[in-house]
């Protein structure tokens, strides 16, 4: 019996029949390539087309800026030639005359009383250029102090290269000053040769002739240092001492 009950066993296998390989793992998927450009065979004519246009659409701005720049050359170089040609000069001043109607100091209060009347001429060497003035100040000083009050000057017109004359009588009212000005007065009265200085204030513009060109206007002061030959208690025309100096700041 016990044959019989081995011969329905199943036979055992071998371990190399119970060997198996393990399964090939399945390959990895393709990374994509973000820096893949096509060929330039797969790139359409359209894009191609496209491309050599833009240098094209480029070339009426390049032209337009080479205009634009001739022509800012060319205005520079007129407004140049127009500044040589037409810029205006300063005016010259220089006084002609004097005249003392009255002068006295009395003390105290330490005060001038005077009237005088300077001739001045002035002159515009502008060949090309006329001048304005309005606003016109005048007063005079002795030692740096006024002596005579500001007088208003009538509006003045100047032509090209000409001269001008205008004769304002400054003073009338007595003006109060330091009695060391009162005492050098009289020490110059003394001595027969007084230092006066007279003063213009203002303004002017400029005109250029036929092309109707104003320009704003300037500030301008004029002072002129003379010398004078007086003698206390003189009245009249007096001798002028030397080349009168005037100095004209716009």
């Amino acid at each position: 019996m016990a044959e019989e009950q081995n011969h329905h066993l199943p036979p055992e296998s071998s371990p190399e029949q119970n060997h198996h390989p393990p399964p090939e793992s399945p390959p990895p998927p393709p990374q994509k390539n973000h820096n893949h450009f096509p060929p330039p065979e797969m790139i359409p004519d359209r894009n191609i087309k496209e491309c050599n246009m833009h240098p094209q659409t480029s070339e009426p701005y390049r032209a337009l800026c080479t205009c634009l720049t001739i022509l800012l050359l060319i205005l520079g170089a007129t407004a140049l030639a127009l500044w040589l040609v037409y810029r205006p000069h300063k005016p010259q001043f220089t006084v002609a005359a004097v005249a003392i109607c009255s002068l006295n100091a009395t003390s105290p209060p330490s005060q001038i009383s005077t009237t005088m009347q300077f001739t001045i001429v002035t002159r515009n060497p502008n060949r090309r250029v006329s001048i304005r003035y309005d606003r016109l100040q005048a007063f005079v000083a002795y030692r740096n102090q006024a002596i005579t009050q500001q007088v208003m000057l009538p509006p003045l017109a100047h032509g090209r290269h000409s001269s001008v004359a205008v004769s304002p009588v400054l003073g009338g009212v007595a003006v109060p000053v330091s009695a060391e000005v009162l005492n050098e007065l009289v020490i110059d009265e003394a001595y027969g040769v007084v230092k006066l200085r007279v003063v213009v204030v203002g303004r002017l513009r400029w005109k250029v002739t036929g092309l109707g060109i104003r320009t704003g206007h300037y500030g301008i002061y004029v002072k002129c240092d003379v010398l004078v030959g007086l003698k206390k208690g003189f009245v009249g025309q007096v001798p002028l001492l030397g080349s009168p100096d005037c100095k004209v700041d716009i």
